[in-house]
């Protein structure tokens, strides 16, 4: 065999195997709903016939930028920084209590296991913590100029993320992603109006993120 034909045989096998090596960055974009349980007010005003405070399922965005740390047998670990954002989960409750809405930001670095890694299905689990960031707009539920939003613009928390997904590579460096994941948050502040006071009895909530969306790596 010649020297060309060799070269032309070997070269595109160390390219595609250093390809190979070099991805190990992955970033991930993905769309769907958060959810939150009803809560309970403890604290209603007389004659409040339902205490119960409804969160709305908010349209969610969600990001995540992955670098693959170790491969060990199926195993692949990763360390991620997911983060995600919902603008606006309404509210709503008998009392002109809460705001009427609320948004959030959370971001939360965190280690990410794969499992067969090396596969075009690779299912994974997540788990991390960070930070987290609600708004609130100045307007109580139902409310309109007798009932101003009286609290704080926003607050901040800390954040204890768990997930779950599966990641499907169908073309070269893309692929498809579902994920679920918990972010564990401090309580928003709900007590906007000082002369009737929310208490949930409550200081922290999961936010139930699920979303779908696509993948690259390089």
């Amino acid at each position: 065999m010649s020297h060309r034909r060799l070269l032309g045989v070997v070269l595109p096998v160390l390219l595609a195997a250093a390809s190979a090596r070099a991805q190990v960055n992955e970033m991930s974009l993905t769309a769907g709903l958060t959810f939150v349980s009803t809560q309970t007010n403890l604290t209603p005003p007389p004659g409040d016939p339902n205490p119960s405070i409804h969160f709305g399922n908010a349209k969610t965005l969600a990001f995540s930028y992955g670098r693959l740390l170790a491969i060990h047998k199926i195993f692949g670990f990763y360390a991620e920084v997911p983060a995600a954002v919902h603008f606006r989960m309404n509210l709503n409750t008998y009392a002109n209590q809460v705001p009427k809405d609320v948004g959030a930001f959370f971001v939360t670095p965190s280690l990410r296991v794969n499992f067969f890694a090396r596969d075009s299905l690779t299912p994974w689990v997540s788990a991390g913590g960070g930070y987290g960031r609600f708004r609130y707009p100045h307007e109580l539920v139902f409310g309109n100029a007798p009932y101003p939003y009286t609290g704080p613009g926003g607050s901040n928390t800390g954040v204890v993320q768990f997930g779950a997904g599966l990641d499907a590579w169908v073309w070269h460096k893309w692929g498809f992603r579902a994920e679920a994941r918990d972010f564990y948050s401090g309580e928003p502040d709900l007590s906007g109006n000082s002369a009737e006071p929310v208490n949930t009895g409550r200081s922290r909530e999961h936010n139930y993120y699920v979303g779908v969306g696509v993948i690259t790596r390089w």
